[in-house]
């Protein structure tokens, strides 16, 4: 049992790690976590996040966890079924929902960005591994992050495949696997990557009522150029590469890697929320 004295610790300026979870950023996490069966469960699920967040913004190995936060075998389950019975999606839309009513916006966007980002895999190995594939434009071997932002550059929806998939192919699996979740969805900004007959007419195929909105670089423009909207989802990137385990694919599954790449976006959330400065 976690005494009030063992609690305390979990402020902020008495954390064992600057990826535990404060008091206030668990009181926003906990309702959402499931009890386990029979109300039963023998591992404190307080320390299980603490776990998962800190391979999250260290990147260590599993092997590497210290020994104060519960067994890798326990974190490496406990992350998996979560990402499977969609604990990770409620929480991650229930911190979205009131970081947009923090910002003083309706629940559900009406305009958003899309981008993509090659990642350079690492050596790995095992009886089941993802493809991966090579991205000629950016010469990475490794796999896309293909992310829908909104307006205040919070994540809405992201998928993983190999980077040999063209951007204008890889968006139109990202909003195909939409599903309805942002009905009044009407805008959307991308880059050049996106234009040309093949991506509109598969767009208007799955998503009717969205219109497209190309923003591209001024011909005349000379090195580093602020484009409009467009920024707003490169620095959602920037945001989610300070987890040090979203530096490289380490992930053999690419539903493992979109796991970490949901929790980094509930990690943002959370300090948002809870650490406005």
């Amino acid at each position: 049992m976690w005494t009030a004295e063992n609690r305390g610790r979990y402020d902020r300026s008495k954390l064992r790690y600057p990826s535990d979870l404060t008091n206030e950023e668990w009181a926003l996490v906990e309702p959402l976590i499931p009890p386990g069966k029979g109300n039963m469960r023998r591992v404190n699920v307080r320390e299980v996040m603490n776990g998962v967040m800190y391979i999250l913004s260290t990147g260590c190995q599993w092997r590497a966890i210290p020994k104060d936060l519960p067994p890798r075998s326990t974190l490496f389950d406990y992350l998996d079924l979560w990402s499977y019975d969609g604990t990770l999606d409620r929480i991650h839309h229930a911190l979205y929902v009131e970081c947009r009513e923090k910002g003083e916006r309706e629940a559900s966007p009406t305009a958003a960005i899309i981008d993509s980002q090659s990642v350079k895999s690492a050596e790995k190995g095992g009886p089941r591994i993802d493809p991966h594939g090579y991205d000629a434009g950016k010469k990475i071997k490794g796999k896309k992050r293909h992310i829908l932002v909104d307006t205040l550059g919070l994540l809405l929806h992201a998928i993983i495949h190999p980077a040999d998939i063209q951007d204008r192919d890889g968006g139109i699996l990202l909003l195909s696997t939409l599903f309805g979740m942002y009905p009044f969805l009407k805008k959307l900004f991308a880059d050049g990557g996106y234009q040309g007959a093949v991506f509109q007419k598969a767009l208007a195929t799955i998503l009717p009522d969205l219109e497209i909105e190309i923003v591209r670089r001024s011909h005349q423009a000379k090195g580093f150029v602020v484009l409009p909207r467009r920024w707003v989802v490169e620095r959602t990137i920037a945001w989610l590469n300070r987890c040090r385990r979203l530096a490289k694919d380490w992930e053999n599954l690419n539903r493992k890697a979109l796991a970490f790449l949901r929790l980094a976006s509930i990690r943002l959330m959370l300090r948002k929320l809870c650490n406005p400065t």
